[in-house]
């Protein structure tokens, strides 16, 4: 490759998906704002117009808080990467330390905190301000700071081994390192799956056991029904931070749980609560954990073996804003090189997303008929109409940006696919 054309394909892809992403934006505000006015038919009787507007009013604000984001992102990018960023960094920690395993922990660290200083904004602003002007921040900035500070030990704990065997791996395993390492970051993945729901998310949220036994009862028959164990039942203080509403499955294996959000808990009759579980249990019995999981580590795979390809090539790093003479003898660190593919990676995938989305659709379909077939799907109708409302979910999403971006069908399609299996059961 020529010098500087790695540069023009990387400044395209750029613009390309900059420009993508802000088109599927503007449309989606004009296709909600030009729907305001009315509540969609099919949800007349169940969403007053007062809750439609402010879904409406939420989804607009999201999408100029995005908008303005994408933009700052964009800036950061090519600051890192042609503005020099990413080599004062190297720079710097070349300067300090002479140990290449310190050297590396120390780029990778001031890139983190650069990260963190840039994102903490945006992210005060969408917790106080959006979340906050609509009723749906229940955080103090108490427990925001806390919520950092332990998300910033636990990976400073985790991170920094992963890393170190990380560097190794890539100085001392030849030209097959990114097959050792994948291998390691699989591990790590599941391992990391398996212990989150004992020693990881309790550090953050409270986990009581469901206490309500006439629930408790219908769930654990509906359980035995689909032949589905778990290590318990849970409800998960989610009031604490937000006042929407969840449920999920988290864990493998014999750590698997089951976990509800009190907010979720509050809202929905026993009934709903069932089909909603019934659904998530569908992602279980079709095995989409199972393909979603294989699916990530296949990409990962892939992705490894590319940065395997490019990492000894001079014109990735002098491309993207790396000085000559930091590989003026060969490949730059291990951890510049590893910092700076994953850094432009989200570039060049940006195009991946329609699929990914298109999957998680599929995936949302297939596990609704499950609950169908579990439970009324009246039931679960009724749960999602209330969940839509409750957490300000608009009614009526532009269909382009829809297929791109979201992994669930829109409310109206999907009620009609329930009401369709409702009809034939």
């Amino acid at each position: 490759m020529t010098s500087a054309s790695f540069t023009l394909i990387f400044l395209l892809f750029v613009a390309l998906s900059l420009g993508f992403s802000l088109w599927l934006t503007l449309r989606h505000m004009r296709h909600i704002a030009s729907h305001r006015h009315a509540v969609p038919a099919e949800f007349a009787e169940t969403v007053t117009l007062v809750a439609h507007q402010k879904a409406a009013d939420y989804t607009l604000d999201h999408c100029r808080f995005s908008v303005w984001n994408e933009f700052f992102k964009v800036i950061v990018l090519l600051w890192l990467t042609l503005g020099g960023g990413l080599a004062l960094f190297a720079v710097w920690s070349h300067e300090w330390f002479t140990n290449p395993y310190v050297i590396g922990l120390v780029f990778v660290g001031l890139l983190t905190v650069f990260s963190s200083l840039t994102d903490m904004p945006f992210d005060l602003y969408r917790t106080f301000v959006i979340e906050e002007r609509y009723g749906f921040n229940k955080t103090t900035f108490k427990t925001w700071l806390l919520d950092a500070v332990k998300g910033t030990a636990l990976g400073v704990v985790i991170g920094i081994p992963l890393l170190l065997v990380t560097f190794w791996l890539m100085a001392k395993m030849g030209s097959l390192w990114w097959l050792y390492v994948w291998l390691v970051w699989t591990g790590f993945s599941l391992a990391m799956i398996a212990i989150y729901p004992t020693f990881i998310a309790p550090l953050f949220n409270k986990f009581q056991p469901l206490e309500d036994d006439s629930l408790k009862s219908r769930i654990e028959t509906l359980l035995a029904k689909c032949g589905f164990q778990s290590k318990g039942l849970f409800v998960m203080d989610g009031s604490k931070r937000s006042s929407h509403g969840n449920a999920y499955f988290t864990g493998l294996g014999k750590t698997k749980r089951i976990v509800f959000f009190d907010t979720l808990m509050q809202r929905l009759t026993p009934t709903e609560i069932e089909a909603v579980l019934a659904h998530e249990l569908g992602h279980f019995k079709r095995k989409h954990i199972t393909k979603r999981m294989v699916a990530m580590f296949a990409m990962s795979f892939v992705t490894l073996a590319l940065m395997g390809w490019v990492i000894d090539k001079p014109w990735f790093y002098t491309d993207l804003g790396m000085p000559e003479a930091m590989i003026a003898n060969g490949a730059p660190h291990v951890a510049v090189s590893l910092v700076l593919f994953f850094t432009v990676l989200p570039v060049f995938t940006f195009w991946t997303t329609p699929v990914a989305s298109l999957i998680s659709r599929k995936h949302e379909f297939e596990a609704d008929a499950y609950a169908a077939e579990q439970t009324d799907a009246r039931d679960l109708i009724s749960a999602l109409v209330k969940l839509y409302r409750d957490n300000a979910s608009t009614l009526t999403p532009d269909p382009v940006h829809s297929a791109v971006y979201d992994s669930h069908p829109p409310a109206a399609i999907r009620i009609a696919h329930l009401k369709s299996l409702s009809a034939t059961l």
